[in-house]
C-alpha cells in the first residue's frame, strides 16, 4: 500500500519512505508456505473416502485458521507499516482498517538512538529509538539499514535548524534576572544624618 502524498504539507519534500525490514516478514511467510504444503500433503495421502475427506477438511481448516491469522494478518500489518522522513518531520504510520499516525516535528528531537541485536547487525537492521521535548518518543522497529537512516535524520536535523536559527534562538534566550529594590537606603552622609547645607 503506497503512503498517501496528501499527508504531507503544501512544501513539504519527501526524503525517505520504508517499510519495516523484510524480515519481519520472513517468518509469516514461511508459514504460510508451510500451510499450504501442509494442506496439499493431506490431500495427497489421505484416502478418497467418507473419512479421509473429513480428514482433509479438517486438517484444511486448521491450516487456514493459522495461516490467515500468523501468516496473512502479520504480512498485511507490515506492508501497512510506514516509516517516512521528510524535510520537517518524522511521520509512523500503522494500521490496516483503523490507522494511528504519529507526527514528530524535526525541531522538537533532542535525541536518536539506534539498538541491534547479533541477528539485526547480520541484516542490517535496527531500532530506532527517536526521543523529542517534552517526554515525547517514537520507536521505528526493524528499520531497513538503520545507521543510515539514523545518519540521515542527523543530516536532516541540521539542515531544519540551519534554516530556522530563530527557534533555537528562542529557546537558548538566557532569562533575564529580576533586579530587587533593596529594603534598606543607605542614610545621607554627615555627621548628624542629616543633608548637608547646599550653601555651604
Amino acid at each position: 500500500m503506497a503512503f498517501p502524498d496528501e499527508v504531507l504539507a503544501d512544501e513539504e519534500e519527501l526524503v525517505l519512505h520504508l517499510h519495516p525490514h523484510w524480515k519481519a516478514a520472513l517468518r509469516p511467510g514461511l508459514l504460510v508456505v508451510l500451510a499450504v504444503v501442509v494442506t496439499a500433503v493431506a490431500w495427497v495421502m489421505l484416502p478418497v473416502t467418507d473419512g479421509g475427506l473429513i480428514a482433509f477438511l479438517v486438517v484444511a481448516a486448521i491450516m487456514l485458521y493459522q495461516g490467515v491469522r500468523y501468516g496473512v494478518a502479520p504480512l498485511v500489518i507490515w506492508r501497512c507499516t510506514h516509516y517516512v522522513l521528510t524535510d520537517e518531520r518524522i511521520l509512523l504510520q500503522d494500521g490496516v482498517i483503523a490507522r494511528e499516525r504519529r507526527d514528530l516535528p524535526l525541531n522538537r528531537i533532542n535525541d536518536h538512538v539506534v539498538t541491534q541485536t547479533v541477528l539485526d547487525r547480520l541484516f542490517g537492521s535496527g531500532t530506532l529509538k527517536v526521543d523529542s521535548i517534552g517526554e515525547q518518543a517514537v520507536t521505528l522497529a526493524a528499520v531497513p539499514n538503520a545507521q543510515g537512516v539514523q545518519t540521515l535524520l542527523y543530516e536532516l536535523i541540521e539542515q531544519d535548524r540551519a534554516r530556522h536559527p530563530e527557534d533555537e534562538e528562542e529557546e537558548e534566550e538566557p532569562e533575564v534576572p529580576v533586579q530587587r529594590k533593596g529594603l534598606f537606603r543607605r542614610k545621607p552622609t554627615g555627621t548628624s544624618g542629616k543633608a548637608a547645607d547646599p550653601r555651604r
